[in-house]
């Protein structure tokens, strides 16, 4: 046999035709292949004189299966007339049904749960496929995202959402749940009335129709096994194909997003508290409150080692309890706010009154607090006390919106453990063997006591304050 012309399959057409020359009955051929519905329009009976209601019906029964069914339909053409295949069309009519194949693809046993995680999550998942309506909305039911009792309005084809006007369109896209018999402008048009209504959209497909919409989203999943135009067109490569995968990148991201909120709530509370400090004793006297190696001692603290401790935080499935941030959401929430500046302005009024203190025993005869000086080894205590507040509250930044005590799943967060060790030792290190590079003096164990045992409220109060919310809740 001889191929005379070929139109490819198309998502548009949704069919494949070839001419080609047949040896065998010396005559030219036309053959078809494609969705079934389509195909049957060009046809003018049935192979077998089978009624093309039995067709239908066996088609319908099918797709209630969730199986994707492929028709076949030829015509013979005489010598003289011209090939049905012109500028990508189909031009032809009277050819002959073959039948049908019925391919089944059966769902996956994880997707049902994936499925129902995602969207105890809060997040939208809604089938957008080129399958047929009967074969998605079955496909729908069977991974738990539609039944009976939604209703039809969550149902849609892609030639009914094509001729909707944009503000319709729009409305629809948030109820719809299954689209069927899409084409890639459809897909790519819902992610763009998605996105124009502040919804942060993923995309997961595996086929070059899917590029338009892969590239549209702002998070475009691709499979192992899709086509490289697929992949090149998304963000992220999911390389075991499943649906399960995507719940789980939700949760890691939900998770490190949670632990940079709490480095930041660190970082910012600290810094709070020392530019208050410094700010303010340097009118209160001719000494700094914090020298100049000491303050880049507490920035190591604050900045390497806390990002290193938070970031270190194992994931938590909890985190999928809770709803999604709207596109615009601050990553400096409220309630993160009252807790930078309520403990942030508290550590320093403390820092203030110590540091006044320390200046009014030693006023000599009266005179200003400005001509006071702080011997070395109050020196020691004073910047000792300053860093073990911020050594405790990072227990409380671990522990900071998660509905847990600071000391829960202590065994996934030995990283963690080990860096407040490490800041420990170091600021005892520091102390007793800095000297004149920190402008301290060695303290005795009884000091180093006294000094835990004073800023350890931090902790204490921290820890009463998360046990009250989670009774409460």
């Amino acid at each position: 046999n001889e191929v005379e012309a070929q139109l490819p399959f198309s998502t548009e057409n949704k069919f494949m035709a070839t001419v080609i020359y047949c040896h065998a009955l010396n005559r030219r051929v036309l053959l078809v292949k494609g969705a079934s519905e389509i195909i049957r329009r060009y046809c003018g009976n049935v192979l077998g004189n089978v009624a093309f209601e039995d067709i239908s019906q066996e088609l319908l029964a099918y797709q209630n299966k969730a199986m994707r069914t492929l028709g076949f339909a030829y015509k013979i053409l005489d010598g003289n007339d011209p090939c049905p295949l012109n500028n990508g069309t189909l031009q032809v009519e009277g050819m002959t049904f073959m039948g049908i194949v019925a391919i089944s693809d059966p769902v996956r046993t994880e997707v049902p749960d994936a499925i129902k995680e995602c969207i105890e999550a809060g997040i939208q998942v809604k089938i957008v496929t080129g399958d047929t309506p009967g074969t998605a909305r079955e496909i729908g039911r069977q991974v738990g995202l539609w039944n009976e009792d939604d209703g039809r309005n969550v149902l849609i084809s892609g030639e009914e959402f094509a001729s909707l006007p944009d503000d319709q369109a729009a409305s629809r896209a948030q109820e719809i749940k299954i689209m069927s018999r899409a084409r890639p402008a459809d897909k790519a048009r819902l992610v763009n009335l998605l996105q124009g209504q502040d919804e942060v959209v993923a995309v997961t497909g595996d086929g070059t129709n899917d590029a338009p919409a892969l590239n549209a989203a702002q998070v475009g999943l691709s499979m192992g096994d899709g086509t490289s135009v697929a992949k090149e067109a998304s963000d992220i490569t999911i390389m075991d194909n499943s649906f399960a995968s995507i719940g789980k990148a939700v949760m890691w991201g939900r998770s490190l997003y949670k632990n940079i909120q709490r480095f930041i709530l660190f970082q910012l509370t600290v810094n709070v508290a020392a530019c208050l400090l410094v700010g303010i004793c340097s009118f209160m006297s001719e000494q700094p409150a914090l020298t100049v190696t000491q303050m880049l001692w507490v920035n190591l603290i604050m900045d390497t080692f806390a990002a290193l401790a938070l970031a270190s935080l194992p994931p938590s499935q909890e985190v999928m309890n809770e709803k999604p941030r709207g596109s615009h959401a601050s990553i400096i929430t409220k309630k993160m706010a009252r807790f930078i500046f309520g403990v942030g302005i508290a550590f320093s009024i403390a820092m203030l009154a110590f540091f006044a203190y320390l200046l009014y025993i030693h006023q000599d005869g009266g005179h200003s607090l400005l001509n006071s000086h702080i011997s070395g080894n109050e020196i020691s205590l004073y910047f000792s006390t300053f860093v073990f507040l911020q050594f405790w509250n990072l227990f409380n930044a671990r522990a900071f919106d998660s509905g847990h005590s600071a000391f829960h799943n202590i065994k996934e967060s030995k990283v963690f453990f080990a860096i407040i060790a490490i800041i420990l030792v170091g600021q005892i290190l520091i102390v007793q063997l800095g000297g004149k590079m920190f402008n301290v003096e060695p303290m005795t164990l009884e000091q180093w006591i006294t000094v835990l045992l004073i800023t350890s409220p931090v902790l204490i109060v921290g820890e009463a304050i998360h046990s009250l919310k989670r009774k409460e809740k």
